[in-house]
């Protein structure tokens, strides 16, 4: 459900003030990862990225749909069968999960996972599938019948089929757990950079907040704004990259769990909120929404911001955004 963002540019100074940024990449959970850290030398740098690393496969290992051992792997193999206790951890995130499904009216919905795959975005499709075929698709969808048991944090899918799929937030999740465990670690400043969910604290050495610079995908050479990060998130979903069009339409590779339909009209939403969970789940959602029902739903939310860029490569952005301030 979740695009991957390639035009979010970071902007970071390496200038030392007695400690120095370190910063290492590496491609995990399927995903390309950059953890940056401020530390005093490279032996303390490599300790925390280490921790960030291992964090990452922590969470993967609880989480995961494709690793069949996972917790959530379980619960979609007793889907419709019987409940499966999961550790806390995994019980609070599908909890949190849903109040978000309840928040978007199901625009973002963990339970997409059971949708079949019948819409193709690697050029291979040439005529859209029926109103049959999608109908059936979302059949199993729906997050109403994911069913939570607090007292002994058991889970119950109450379809058999059902499945669930924490791509719209498990990434946003394991950035926000990588800067609390380097935080209590004592690493006093950092970015986490999971695919484009975007996690913060601290400052650089020369005292400057962390900064983001945002391009409008239609012209990815030109950055329109930047921002500056200070202990928060963003996260950026898009589908300029994998879309299909058909009599004129465009449709994203995003798909509204509601319907079975893709979301049309949008090419990609920047969210910037505390957590990056949040904003992971958020921008999923806003993007399935629309313009307009996205941007109110964000101007209800305290602590919340949203840049839109529609198909037409217009801007859009929530009321607490200017984007004069910030433009470049």
């Amino acid at each position: 459900m979740k695009g991957l963002i390639l035009f979010i540019a970071l902007f970071i100074s390496s200038h030392s003030i007695a400690q120095q940024v370190y910063k290492k990449k590496k491609n995990l959970i399927g995903s390309p990862f950059e953890i940056t850290v401020v530390a005093s030398d490279s032996v303390q740098a490599n300790q925390f990225i280490d921790l960030a690393f291992s964090e990452v496969k922590r969470i993967e290992n609880l989480i995961s749909d494709w690793i069949p051992t996972t917790q959530i792997s379980k619960l979609n193999q007793q889907a419709g069968i019987a409940p499966v206790k999961v550790d806390l951890e995994v019980f609070e995130l599908v909890d949190r999960a849903i109040r978000i499904s309840k928040l978007t009216d199901g625009a973002f919905d963990i339970s997409y996972a059971s949708m079949d795959k019948i819409w193709k975005f690697d050029g291979s499709m040439k005529v859209m599938p029926s109103p049959e075929d999608i109908k059936k698709s979302v059949a199993k969808v729906g997050y109403k019948q994911i069913i939570l048991n607090a007292n002994d944090t058991s889970i119950f899918l109450e379809k058999e089929g059902m499945k669930l799929g924490l791509g719209g937030i498990g990434q946003g999740y394991i950035a926000d757990k990588i800067k609390s465990l380097l935080q209590q670690k004592g690493c006093t400043s950092g970015l986490v950079n999971v695919s484009g969910d975007i996690n913060t604290w601290g400052k650089q050495p020369n005292g400057l907040d962390w900064s983001v610079g945002i391009v409008n995908p239609m012209n990815k050479n030109k950055i329109f704004a930047t921002f500056p990060l200070n202990d928060s998130a963003v996260e950026t979903s898009g589908s300029y990259e994998k879309y299909v069009t058909f009599n004129g339409k465009r449709y994203s590779h995003i798909i509204d769990p509601r319907t079975g339909y893709p979301a049309t009209g949008i090419v990609s939403v920047s969210v910037f909120a505390k957590q990056t969970e949040l904003a992971d789940a958020l921008a999923t959602g806003i993007f399935v929404l629309g313009v307009e029902v996205g941007l109110d739903l964000v101007n209800q939310l305290k602590g919340i911001g949203c840049i839109i860029v529609d198909e037409k490569g217009a801007i859009h952005a929530s009321k607490n955004i200017d984007l004069k301030k910030f433009n470049k």
